[in-house]
């Protein structure tokens, strides 16, 4: 097109001009044998790969193996391998609950091939829910095998359903962090990237954080209830009921009709008014 316009310009008719400027580009065929090859998935993620700092590698691996070795500690001392008091195991605990804690929103913090590196304050929360729930498991069979009163199992179980509560509701506001290659390496040829239900409509999102909240905090009310009158026989039965209710939450607002109204628009909803009346 190039070509031809400058041929125009110098006094040819349009249709000669298209007419040189072909013949002059000669076979085709070795032009697109010399244009560059598309790279392949895996020639485009060498091309971003992104390796971890020696800092983050180091404290991890350093983190990892004192938490994982305070458990080990715990285990055997909780089954009386060697003498282990109640503020002993309870710093165990401590120390694994807040160092896994860590790893886990130490590594969401960090910037990696496909994902950009998740916000600070939000990684801070996910690091805090995971040892709110590591330190509710852990204290918990801390003070099982120590035969302390069972009343006070009461704390590691707030904990632990609080760190839940705050795990689904940061799971269910999470925005994608996803890189733009790698999304556009996801994608079929001409599509748009489609997303998620709770990326598209971030007040359900909001509604979903907050109905398992609601529904983790009642369920932990309820088996105190329940704890108060049968004993802990029947005290775990609002936790399961509560998980329940929480998996067929997330099902309704993830694939309820409310999704095919929004992809289906107004037509849907007159076809079915037409067939109403």
């Amino acid at each position: 097109m190039a070509r031809a316009s400058e041929l125009e310009a110098q006094g040819a008719s349009p249709e000669s001009a298209a007419r040189t400027a072909v013949d002059e580009l000669g076979d085709v065929r070795e032009l697109l044998a010399d244009a560059p090859a598309e790279r392949t998935t895996a020639e485009v993620a060498a091309a971003n790969r992104v390796r971890h700092r020696p800092g983050f590698v180091v404290r991890t691996v350093l983190i990892a193996i004192a938490s994982g070795l305070s458990l080990v500690a715990l285990w055997f001392g909780s089954w009386d391998v060697f003498p282990l008091s109640l503020g002993g195991a309870l710093t165990l605990a401590g120390v694994a609950s807040v160092g896994l804690g860590f790893i886990i929103g130490d590594a969401l913090h960090q910037e990696t091939s496909v994902h950009h590196p998740m916000p600070a304050r939000r990684s801070l929360l996910f690091g805090l829910a995971g040892g709110l729930v590591i330190a509710g498991i852990t204290l918990g069979f801390a003070l099982l095998t120590q035969a302390i009163d069972p009343t006070w199992l009461i704390a590691p179980a707030a904990a632990a359903i609080a760190g839940i509560a705050l795990f689904s509701y940061l799971g269910a506001t999470q925005t994608n962090r996803t890189k733009a290659w790698a999304l556009e390496r996801s994608r079929p040829q001409g599509e748009s990237y489609p997303g998620d239900r709770f990326e598209k409509d971030p007040k359900a999102a909001a509604r979903f954080g907050i109905y398992t909240m609601m529904i983790w905090v009642s369920a932990f009310l309820v088996s105190i209830v329940v704890y108060s009158l049968t004993g802990w026989q029947w005290a775990w039965v609002p936790y399961v009921v509560g998980f329940l209710g929480m998996m067929l939450l997330l099902t309704r607002m993830l694939f309820g009709d409310h999704e095919e109204r929004t992809v289906r628009g107004p037509e849907a909803r007159s076809d079915r008014e037409g067939g109403a009346r």
